[in-house]
């Protein structure tokens, strides 16, 4: 019963679409109209600016955290990492925006925070100098989350290293189309680091 009522909630908490939302409230546009079309942090980033999309990434992450903690605060019979995936769920595929959502990356990593604090600090700093050497949020997105499966291998959790994997190859599944676009030279860098 607790998987189904936290599962719900983890859902729904994922399916919130921050992009979406500050578009619509803050700058009066559909940003699935524009930029990639994508309801992530990259794309608000992109379209929105920094103080937006800042606000965006933010929102996307602390719904990955409040999933996998809520189990933990209510003493709950379900695994936290289990609850925190279903909201990775919600955020890519989002019943509040027709189930067309964000990549994964940022509400990924917001479920390792609430999880393992110290993992989600490697994470940051592993994407900021990907970012910083690359300029590619999409591969930066990725280096990230092999740089955490490695790490993870230290804190002896079988079940976080094996929830990393899982998300990683689903990060690199949704980040397909980027991939193609980084070999053949086309995908967009940024510009302010």
């Amino acid at each position: 019963m607790d998987y189904i009522i936290f599962g719900i909630i983890a859902y729904l908490l994922g399916s919130i679409p921050f992009a979406l939302i500050i578009g619509k409230l803050g700058y009066k546009i559909d940003i699935r109209e524009h930029g990639s079309g994508n309801l992530g942090a990259t794309n608000a980033f992109r379209v929105l600016g920094i103080k937006a999309g800042s606000i965006v990434i933010l929102g996307d992450i602390l719904k990955g955290t409040a999933a996998a903690v809520l189990p933990q605060l209510f003493h709950a019979d379900a695994y936290p990492l289990i609850i925190g995936i279903i909201a990775v769920l919600g955020h890519t595929y989002p019943i509040f925006a027709k189930f067309k959502g964000g990549k994964a990356v940022a509400t990924s990593g917001g479920m390792i925070l609430g999880i393992n604090p110290i993992l989600f600090i490697i994470m940051i700093a592993t994407f900021l100098l990907s970012l910083y050497l690359s300029k590619y949020v999409s591969l930066s997105s990725m280096i990230t989350g092999v740089v955490a499966f490695f790490a993870s291998l230290f804190f002896q959790n079988t079940g976080l290293t094996v929830v990393i994997l899982i998300l990683t190859a689903f990060v690199a599944y949704r980040h397909w189309a980027n991939i193609k676009r980084i070999i053949n030279g086309t995908e967009p860098k940024i510009t302010w680091m």
